[in-house]
């Protein structure tokens, strides 16, 4: 609004003030509404608050009244060092006699003879490698596996060698190892399990394939009389039991064995491992501890925003809100209805969950404690649905479908707060309408000011004029006498 600088030149009155306040109190209306809006826009703040806290209550319960959470298992094992377990969320609840009488084993060879170092060479010809198994009649290859053969040349050394046999990536691993008396060449089998054994046969260019001179040095092949590699140790399965049932596997890991577990075999065993898989309760007690904060903590804001202040003499951004009111009411009756989902926990309160003066939730651990060595039944007073029958759902179950209630599309903290921004919309328009109304008031005062303030200059100059003449006239007649 364009500032009023030159009114009252010409009648001398103090009309740029009169103006002025004439205009401010025109402009009065506004700084009503101007803190009308501001309360508007704390309000829908307010909301946007208590819409996120229902969330929260929402997320909590949907945890409480989902079948996941019940299903979760924890598994122990009493001795880790022997029989590790791993996994067990989901698994069937029960408990397993473990005991182990081999593991699994990968089968090892290591030259007999030592070289001088790695760049010694090795002589040329091929290497050949199967795998399968061994046992009493002998070697018995893997069905559908084809052998591999290795071409060596003249001048590979013991390092070229490990590595074009690692490179092959036939089932067997090559290393080179140090002693006393020079550089060995280690193979080891890729996998454990009887299965998993090798044969090594060499075509040696040296025209013998098995003395101790050329690549038959690195051939093994005890029943085809060629063995220039000693074994190490032999390619075996893993043999347990479990409640008494015998296991044989290939690997140090048992997976399938006991549903929903892997059992990580470490050492053989005197005495059997005891393994337990039990409902994960301590997941379930800190969900239910969840849950009773975020009540509280949307308790304790829709008192806060609710309260009124009898010293100060002001009310909470909310209070007097029905609609409020009312979601608060429909928070306690949720809470202080009973429940037929449980026959065991038909209020809140006897799973440990207490309502307090100040309308929040406190957790009695003791009583929490029992209840969740009743998980059946505990499962019922939270997530049990039942549609014909509401008074049966559990406690989870209902405030779950009182928030999806609040805040759906149509839900009252959706539609309140719409209202509320709709609301200051139209007061933002009614201001601009008001300082549109002020400025044309202005404008129609300083017009008729200024028209006024030429009439009275004009009317100055003409009576400092007559005044001048009969100041003349009577000149002339003190002189004329």
């Amino acid at each position: 609004m364009p500032a009023i600088t030159s009114l009252g030149i010409g009648s001398g009155l103090d009309i740029n003030s009169m103006v002025s306040q004439l205009v401010a109190l025109e402009r009065r209306p506004l700084d009503a509404m101007r803190a009308e809006a501001s309360r508007l826009q704390t309000q829908v703040s307010s909301y946007g608050k208590l819409n996120s806290l229902f969330s929260g209550l929402q997320d909590a319960s949907n945890k409480l009244a989902g079948n996941a959470l019940w299903a979760r298992t924890v598994a122990t094992s009493s001795d880790d060092t022997a029989v590790a377990v791993i996994g067990g969320n989901g698994a069937a609840a029960g408990r397993y006699a473990v005991s182990v009488q081999a593991l699994a084993g990968s089968q090892t060879v290591a030259a007999a003879t030592p070289l001088a170092g790695a760049d010694a060479l090795v002589g040329s010809g091929s290497l050949t490698i199967t795998l399968g198994r061994w046992d009493g009649a002998g070697f018995t290859a893997k069905d559908g596996l084809d052998a591999v053969t290795l071409d060596v040349a003249a001048d590979d050394t013991l390092a070229s060698l490990r590595d074009k046999i690692n490179a092959l990536g036939a089932g067997v691993t090559a290393a080179l190892v140090t002693d006393a008396a020079g550089v060995r060449l280690s193979l080891r089998s890729s996998a454990t399990g009887a299965d998993n054994g090798f044969r090594i046969t060499a075509s040696d260019d040296d025209g013998s394939s098995a003395d101790a001179a050329g690549l038959s040095r690195f051939a093994y092949d005890p029943a085809g009389g060629g063995s220039g590699m000693s074994l190490k140790q032999d390619a075996t399965d893993a043999r347990a039991t479990v409640n008494g049932i015998d296991i044989v596997s290939a690997s140090n890991e048992l997976s399938g064995v006991v549903e929903g577990l892997t059992l990580r075999l470490r050492k053989e065993t005197t005495a059997a491992v005891d393994l337990a898989v039990e409902r994960d309760s301590a997941t379930l007690k800190a969900a239910v501890k969840t849950f009773a904060e975020a009540y509280s903590e949307l308790a304790r804001y829709i008192a806060e925003q609710t309260k009124y202040d009898p010293a100060a003499k002001v009310g909470g951004p909310l209070q007097g809100d029905s609609g409020v009111g009312s979601l608060q009411q429909q928070m306690r009756a949720v809470l202080n209805a009973g429940s037929g989902a449980s026959a065991v926990f038909g209020r809140l309160s006897d799973v440990g969950l207490e309502l307090q003066r100040d309308g929040t939730l406190a957790i009695d651990d003791a009583k929490l404690e029992a209840a969740l060595a009743q998980p059946l039944e505990l499962q019922k007073a939270f997530a049990h649905r039942d549609n014909d029958v509401p008074a049966n759902n559990g406690f989870a179950r209902r405030y779950a479908d009182l928030a999806t209630q609040v805040l759906g599309v149509d839900g009252s903290l959706t539609t309140r707060t719409e209202g509320l921004r709709q609301r200051i919309t139209r007061n933002g328009e009614q201001q601009e309408r008001l300082n549109e109304r002020v400025e044309r008031f202005q404008q129609r005062l300083v017009a008729q000011y200024s028209a006024m303030d030429a009439n009275l200059s004009r009317l100055n100059a003409l009576s400092s004029y007559v005044s001048q003449q009969l100041a003349a006239l009577t000149q002339n007649r003190q002189d004329g006498s």
